[in-house]
């Protein structure tokens, strides 16, 4: 992915920013090549953003999934990989999934533990589904998680503060029972758990690290068209400060919850 051709504020282009930006283009594609080898295809695409860009693609190819990573380099590599992601995941058709900065050094071989960020909603079931997608086919054990939020999460202000413990056992047993309810339907040979988490829900969840589940997916939970990775509250926030990678599920149609 470049940008293209010509020059910020430039009317035509300009042959030697056009000369410039292909060969940083093709640096970065060959850093891929010496990774990748010839496991994967290579394209060279020209946009206003990489963000742009790797929507455009993604939905052109019918991508099964986007992967973006935090970058410390400089230049036209961090513009791919650094804050174009954020940018990425209010608008792509396919799954994004995020790689944390530094998560290479300690990556397995191989996804072996895939985690659900689940609560009772259409769009965690839709991230549910594709969890289990994703699972059968490497295959992987599948966990699914929920957190109960703190008290401020919690609570509205019509329950006053003598009943909070009889409301937090209610929430726990519901939360359980949706947890349990969710996993009777994981096919068994995914070895499905469930994990009931008590705290602040983005910190809960970022907390979650190598020892517990190699992937995290979660649904976007944002506003607006179906299809489409459209950042809420959650997700937004978990991206930023998950420790593991983390893959956000497009908006469930109607359709896809029947």
């Amino acid at each position: 992915m470049y940008p293209e051709e010509h020059q910020p504020g430039a009317r035509r282009p300009d042959l030697e920013w056009a000369t410039y930006v292909r060969e940083q283009a093709e640096i970065i594609q060959q850093r891929a090549r010496d990774t990748a080898g010839d496991a994967a295809l290579y394209r060279q695409v020209a946009s206003t953003s990489a963000a742009h860009g790797l929507a455009d693609l993604a939905e052109n190819v019918e991508a099964a999934m986007v992967i973006v990573g935090a970058s410390r380099e400089i230049g036209l590599a961090r513009s791919l990989l650094g804050s174009s992601a954020e940018r990425l995941l209010h608008g792509a058709t396919a799954p994004v999934t995020v790689l944390p900065a530094g998560w290479r050094q300690g990556a397995p071989d191989r996804i072996a533990r895939i985690g659900v960020a689940y609560i009772d909603t259409r769009d965690a079931r839709e991230a549910l589904r594709m969890a289990v997608r994703v699972a059968l086919r490497i295959p992987a054990q599948l966990t699914l998680y929920t957190v109960l939020g703190q008290s401020s999460e919690r609570y509205s202000y019509l329950v006053g503060r003598t009943d909070e413990q009889a409301f937090l056992d209610k929430a726990r047993s519901s939360f359980g029972k949706a947890l349990e309810f969710a996993a009777a339907g994981v096919p068994p040979e995914l070895e499905p758990r469930t994990v009931l988490l008590e705290g602040a829900v983005v910190e809960s969840l970022a907390a979650l690290g190598p020892d517990d589940v190699d992937l995290l997916v979660c649904g976007s939970r944002g506003y607006g068209p179906a299809r489409r990775v459209l950042l809420g509250g959650v997700s937004s926030r978990l991206i930023r400060r998950a420790r593991l990678p983390v893959a956000v599920v497009p908006r469930a149609t109607t359709a896809s919850t029947e």
